[in-house]
């Protein structure tokens, strides 16, 4: 028997509270870089693990620090005068069964790989210098890969995920995927990847304000700078205003900029985003897996990029309440909002957490007792089988971030 809990909280859901802040990095963020990279390195070498040896093998790919280079920028394009710095850390299985695995070179293909599909003008090879520092895991949590039964937590760790998403949740993910979207490149092919919005919304009005990295190479003059973001503001404010269900939504774009301090007050960069000179970026401190950052919203400390699918609770559950909250949310009549909350115990199977908890928040009408126990075969249903989902982000079948 699981420890199953449900309760029912008397509080009004998220999307009515007279204040809501949320937040999202783009693609070209250097948080995002760094997630996005290390979950395919993390996909990459659970391939290689279960083409050589027919099971994945012991990694955590989860610490990462991309360190800003350094850019010259010029109106017409500029250069990239130091490189930046992608360090990978943290622990993988390097030899089993007296056979090697090239885990630095699948690292470094791995990144490179990201980079040319998703940075339109980061040169893989020229401009980022990779620093592999994986190393060995520790034995006790290397031995979790070979015991038999069912895979136990390799961690003790906590994790809450929540549905639905609210309308301000909505528009800051729909906005930021709009400016970085491949028709919206095709008529501003000047804005850069790295795209950070943050919604601010107060009773019914929504302020959102949108940092955009512009390519230098496309801006001759501060007039056309100028010019063509306004034009930009325009697009995205069009989209804005057809959201729901908001009175008043207002568009703030690249708020540092000062005209007449020429390339000093004006958002430019060489690559498209701040990581050549401007920002450095860190696994974990980028979206959470349902793609935004709720400052509303209880939170879990974990990182889920780059974590071993098999044993590590972190990656795990982190997915998981997202899912099990959505799936309630859309299969339960009556729950206005729920709140899944999983707890792991070191050593323990991972089907069987210390607590599943939901807490819900329900529409007038519903009926409770209904409700408790239709939320509660969800939960058993779920973690019964939770070999799937870890098969599912071995395959890369989830976005985490």
């Amino acid at each position: 028997m699981r420890n199953i809990t449900v309760d029912v909280l008397a509080r009004t859901p998220v999307g009515r509270h007279k204040v809501e802040i949320v937040e999202r990095k783009g693609v070209g963020h250097p948080d995002s870089i760094c997630d996005a990279i290390m979950e395919r390195v993390s996909i990459a070498l659970s391939r290689e693990y279960l083409q050589r040896f027919g099971r994945i093998l012991h990694h955590n790919i989860d610490k990462a620090f991309l360190v800003a280079g350094n850019a010259e920028i010029r109106l017409g394009g500029g250069v990239v005068t130091e490189p930046m710095r992608l360090i990978f850390g943290d622990r993988a299985t390097a030899v089993a069964n007296g056979e090697e695995i090239p885990v630095e070179e699948i690292a470094v293909d791995t990144a490179k790989a990201w980079i040319r599909e998703n940075l339109r003008f980061v040169d893989s090879e020229k401009h980022v210098a990779y620093d592999v520092q994986i190393k060995p895991g520790a034995p006790e949590l290397v031995d979790i890969f070979q015991r038999g039964g069912a895979p136990v937590a390799n961690d003790t760790s906590a994790a809450v995920g929540y549905a639905p998403l609210t309308p301000t949740e909505q528009a800051v993910l729909e906005i930021e995927r709009l400016m970085n979207s491949r028709t919206f490149k095709e008529h501003f092919p000047e804005v850069g990847e790295d795209v950070k919005v943050m919604g601010f919304r107060q009773e019914d009005e929504l302020h959102m304000t949108a940092a955009v990295a512009f390519v230098d190479r496309f801006i001759d003059s501060e007039a056309t700078y100028l010019r063509r973001k306004a034009e930009l503001h325009a697009a995205v404010s069009d989209r804005l205003a057809t959201l729901q269900p908001f009175k008043k939504a207002q568009l703030y774009l690249n708020t540092l900029d000062e005209p007449g301090r020429g390339i000093g007050g004006m958002y430019l960069t060489v690559t498209g985003t701040s990581a050549e000179s401007g920002d450095s970026g860190q696994v974990g401190r980028g979206n959470k897996v349902n793609g935004v950052i709720a400052l509303n919203r209880p939170m879990g400390t974990e990182a889920a990029a780059g974590k071993n699918p098999v044993s590590h609770v972190g990656k795990i559950y982190t997915i998981m309440t997202h899912q099990v909250a959505n799936r309630i949310h859309h299969d339960v009549p009556g729950v206005d909002e729920v709140y899944v909350w999983l707890l792991s115990q070191i050593g323990s199977p991972v089907d069987q957490p210390k607590v599943a908890a939901a807490q819900l928040v329900l529409a007038p009408h519903a009926r409770r007792s209904a409700v408790e126990r239709r939320v509660r075969e969800i939960l058993d249903y779920e973690l019964a089988n939770i070999r799937q989902l870890s098969q599912d982000l071995a395959e890369g079948r989830y976005q985490v971030c």
